[in-house]
């Protein structure tokens, strides 16, 4: 069976537009079949957002594994002084997020990417909900690999479930990045990743 991290083009389409509300205003954004969360604002997505302090967030900004693109549109809906990249390895999300981001009027910089293969530049921020059925070894890629992408104060965000094994991560993540739990909710953790200096 196809997963929403998988390059399917055989996946048949069925595009449907879906309507949530975040911070007090409402977003509408198309979905279709063979992407993450194709029925509704991912709640995981909701904490992570939840626990980052949008307005403060400045420079260089990547939301790897952008999917339908909620959170760069969330992000640019926010803070218009910041400079957003959206990646995804599945090319029919990436073709939504450029649609999600013209009926939202949000500008950002979409291209397609297997984790960090065709990025060349390095961030503020990486902001992540990881694809946990990749696999622990997808997700250590997001997220150790990640270091290599941040400037020298830059830190990522991601959000993961307790019973999804966050606890193991957080401890194997110390010994790369001081890390800070900032945000928790019906088990999903939002944890702060900065560099060590």
């Amino acid at each position: 069976m196809s997963q929403y991290f998988d390059n399917d083009k055989n996946i048949k389409s069925d595009k449907r537009l879906i309507k949530f509300n975040f911070n007090n205003k409402e977003f509408s954004i198309y979905s279709d079949n063979g992407v993450f969360s194709k029925d509704r604002f991912d709640y995981g997505t909701r904490v992570l957002l939840n626990g980052i302090d949008i307005e403060k967030l400045s420079g260089n900004v990547l939301d790897l594994g952008c999917g339908l693109g909620v959170v760069g549109i969330i992000l640019g809906t926010f803070n218009k002084n910041i400079s957003i990249d959206m990646i995804d390895v599945n090319w029919r999300a990436l073709d939504l997020t450029k649609d999600n981001l013209m009926l939202n009027n949000v500008k950002a910089n979409v291209f397609v990417s297997n984790v960090y293969d065709n990025v060349n530049k390095k961030y503020n921020y990486i902001i992540t909900n990881p694809p946990i059925r990749a696999g622990k070894d997808v997700i250590r890629k997001f997220l150790f690999d990640g270091y290599d992408y941040l400037e020298d104060d830059g830190v990522i965000y991601f959000v993961m479930r307790k019973d999804h094994g966050v606890k193991s991560m957080i401890k194997e993540l110390e010994s790369k990045y001081i890390v800070n739990v900032i945000n928790k909710d019906k088990g999903f953790y939002v944890v702060e990743l900065k560099k060590c200096r």
